[in-house]
């Protein structure tokens, strides 16, 4: 079963997709999170690989890598934790990282490992196009699993094809040439968006970087099928006891 297919084909707008780092707060909280995400209401999960030099990400993920790391996070800790969490969590979960330490654990052995979890997709930023075509792409197929590439306003629409028609799961638009976290004048956005929608892509599209709250949530969602929430709701797990109920609390005030 292709999970994220399948949400796609019973949900076609407000797809709410959240980013967690592995092993943050705490190294155990990865799959407790998870599961609270699920249970109120998340249809999916982006699940960050720390990593020490995240080129797409703002300071607050950053951060959130940084203690994870200190936590004793790794690839294959994680694998370690994956491997009995679809007992617990049915949503589509997608790892998203960096290729160089994918590389360093084996890029054949991780899509293995990946699909033995299993996970459903990967996003892999600094993964260039013609490697993916030529190396890369081909293995992860093997294994089943989706792969997701990102545009940005500034995208041709001759390369937002070519991303297009080599991902599969969905496109992640992101609104704006900058890291995560930082704040987006959403009305500008809106352009973009429209010009994405009236292309008539084969793939859903989910918006990313600056969606923080309901308002911006709502606004993204008008013109994609969903949007991405990462840096607002690491900052809601920042600084509490109480993992679980954070996650709930944000993922409330979102949908409510």
């Amino acid at each position: 079963m292709n999970r994220i297919n399948d949400l796609f084909k019973r949900k076609k707008n407000d797809i709410l997709n959240v980013y967690v780092t592995a092993g943050y707060p705490k190294l155990e909280s990865t799959v407790s999170v998870m599961k609270a995400l699920q249970d109120s209401g998340v249809d999916m999960i982006e699940l960050g690989m720390p990593y020490s030099d995240p080129l797409a990400d703002g300071p607050v993920i950053q951060a959130s890598s940084t203690q994870a790391l200190a936590n004793g996070m790794t690839i294959a800790t994680l694998f370690d934790q994956l491997r009995d969490f679809r007992k617990q969590v049915y949503v589509p979960v997608i790892l998203m990282g960096y290729m160089n330490p994918v590389l360093q654990y084996g890029f054949e052995k991780f899509c293995q490992h990946a699909a033995d979890a299993p996970i459903d997709g990967l996003i892999l930023p600094d993964l260039p196009e013609y490697e993916f075509e030529t190396e890369y792409g081909p293995i992860m197929q093997r294994y089943g699993l989706d792969f997701i590439f990102l545009v940005t306003p500034e995208t041709s629409e001759e390369r937002i094809r070519k991303l297009d028609s080599l991902s599969t799961g969905f496109l992640y638009a992101v609104s704006s040439s900058s890291t995560t976290g930082k704040d987006k004048d959403m009305n500008a956005v809106e352009n973009y968006l429209q010009r994405l929608k009236s292309m008539q892509l084969k793939n859903p599209v989910l918006v990313g970087f600056g969606i923080k709250d309901k308002p911006t949530f709502q606004q993204a969602c008008q013109h994609a099928n969903g949007a991405i929430i990462g840096t607002a709701f690491i900052k809601a797990l920042e600084n509490t006891a109480d993992v679980e109920g954070a996650a709930k609390k944000f993922i409330t005030d979102i949908k409510s």
